[in-house]
């Protein structure tokens, strides 16, 4: 596995992909997620080009359908074209999250309907050999008593993902969700490196019960030591996981950093003491 850098979650916008690369060579990154229609943009050549001179690794691009809106079959009709230039570069993994609550549907309604809509997506990704991770959101406060709970723990996006039942399903594995659903370390026991796509890491506010906590306010990895950490690394490098790692810490202290580079350097300390503390130097 190898740590990754996602701009946006750090509260970088507007960079260029060669922009966006630079930075992460430049903090030490060894891998960079991105946007597939910049690379698109640029076509798949320059793209794959622009990484292999950089010297880095392709994260996870984010999927270019708006899969919860009514135009998502508009998307959809685009997303071949986006694929093809993912699986010309070797990019091979896109994901997405999926809401835990719904105002409208009940959960058997809602698990049918979010069915249709991932097997149409996971069958076109599939056609091109690109592997499709959905993200389990787990905070209490997204599932409030006035709405509909829906998939909230790795087993039922795992449970998901068989039902799609196309072979390129799996996890965006959140150690912030599967902290905040409830979930413990040992289940990861249960799973496999095929079940996993990509990895997200960060840390939790001090001083909140699991009902407080809201899922844009997290911390960088290690800062707070509220989440295990070491442990979720630990059973990762044990299920030989060789995918991207990202921080995604939602952190306004660090979004109100106006120097990409300051805010990237900072991220790369953070996890470069994940690795240390995780006993993977």
């Amino acid at each position: 596995m190898y740590k990754t850098l996602s701009p946006g979650a750090i509260g970088i916008h507007g960079l260029s992909l060669s922009e966006s690369l630079d930075l992460a060579k430049a903090t030490g990154f060894a891998g960079l997620d991105f946007s597939i229609q910049q690379a698109a943009e640029l076509g798949a050549g320059a793209a794959r080009a622009l990484f292999e001179q950089a010297g880095i690794e392709y994260g996870a691009w984010g999927l270019p359908v708006r899969w919860q809106a009514d135009e998502w079959r508009d998307d959809l009709a685009e997303l071949p074209r986006y694929a093809a230039v993912a699986a010309a570069m070797g990019a091979n993994r896109v994901s997405t999250w999926c809401p835990p609550s719904s105002t409208e549907r009940e959960f058997d309604e809602n698990f049918a309907w979010h069915l249709k809509r991932f097997r149409a997506i996971a069958e076109v990704l599939n056609d091109h050999g690109i592997r499709f991770g959905i993200e389990f959101i787990g905070p209490q406060s997204l599932r409030p008593p006035d709405k509909h709970s829906f998939i909230c723990t790795m087993e039922g996006m795992l449970e998901l993902a068989a039902a799609i039942g196309t072979g390129n399903v799996g996890l965006l594995l959140d150690a912030w969700h599967l902290y905040t659903s409830g979930g413990a370390l040992d289940d990861l026991d249960k799973i496999s490196n095929a079940d996993i796509v990509n990895v997200h890491v960060n840390d939790a506010p001090e001083g909140l019960t699991m009902a407080e906590y809201i899922d844009n306010d997290r911390r960088l990895p290690c800062e707070t030591g509220v989440m295990p950490l070491a442990g979720f690394m630990g059973k990762l490098a044990a299920l030989g996981y060789d995918g991207p790692v990202t921080p995604e810490p939602f952190s306004a202290r660090l979004n109100a950093i106006e120097a990409p580079m300051e805010a990237a350097e900072e991220t790369a300390r953070a996890m470069a003491e994940l690795w240390r503390v995780a006993g993977l130097d």
